[in-house]
């Protein structure tokens, strides 16, 4: 596709080689393919951007493109969903990117809206977060973390329960918010065209290798992240045990 000149766009990226729960993107849910519940629900919801799929994968490709979807194919060894999505830009030279992860069928207007109001201010990189809903949630791997400061930047990210309470016992809130002050990170992030020039020539963090969270290696190099706090409370899916519970919200 030919060089378009774009002010803001959301790219989601998108393969089937999950480590967690393998072709997961094209499990289906009554019916249709998880991915397809993400692209048809950011048709809906998208505040009037434009939206593309990074794709590594042919029959992701296929797939969408037969739905009238537009994509880009990427090239296969990418470390992260950004990196893919830096790919997608050079061709599309948006100023700001929103990028929503394939397997997010129930994002809102509200988020999307959030993000990009984040992204239009002197951040170079944003994300949303909300409350757990349950200590389980935070006591899961799979539930990514996140701890903040004052200016609500993020401190740091981890699948581990952070920070410890070396005291007692973790407190859930009748709002759902944890007595410590964590939240539940949700894997979507908007970036200025600046901070993905960069970040695709940052070499793979320890932190991130560690953890296996993509954010660590902005963290590591500096870069701040502001993160919007959402009272929408999401479901991803990182297992085939999360698809029982978004089957009964998907309609």
């Amino acid at each position: 596709m030919a060089k378009t000149a774009l002010d803001t766009v959301i790219i989601v990226p998108a393969r089937l080689g999950s480590k967690r729960f393998p072709r997961k993107l094209l499990h289906e849910i009554h019916g249709k393919p998880l991915i397809l519940w993400t692209a048809s629900r950011l048709s809906e919801v998208s505040p009037g951007l434009p939206i593309y799929f990074a794709v590594e994968d042919q029959e992701l490709e296929v797939l969408l493109q037969g739905e009238g979807y537009s994509v880009f194919r990427t090239c296969g060894d990418h470390q992260s969903g950004t990196d893919r999505i830096a790919e997608v830009n050079q061709h599309l030279q948006a100023k700001y990117v929103l990028n929503v992860q394939a397997d997010e069928p129930l994002i809102t207007k509200k988020q999307l809206s959030l993000l990009n109001d984040l992204i239009h201010t002197t951040s170079d990189l944003a994300t949303l977060a909300f409350p757990f809903q349950s200590a389980s949630d935070f006591r899961n791997p799979n539930c990514v973390k996140v701890v903040l400061d004052r200016d609500g930047h993020a401190l740091y990210f981890s699948r581990a329960p952070i920070p410890f309470r070396r005291e007692g016992t973790i407190i859930l809130s009748d709002d759902c918010s944890l007595e410590n002050a964590c939240y539940h990170h949700m894997g979507v992030y908007a970036y200025k065209s600046s901070f993905l020039d960069a970040f695709r020539h940052l070499p793979l963090g320890t932190l991130e290798r560690v953890e296996c969270l993509e954010q660590l290696r902005a963290l590591e190099n500096g870069y701040k992240i502001v993160v919007g706090i959402t009272r929408e409370p999401t479901v991803g899916v990182d297992t085939l045990e999360d698809v029982g519970k978004l089957e009964p919200l998907l309609v």
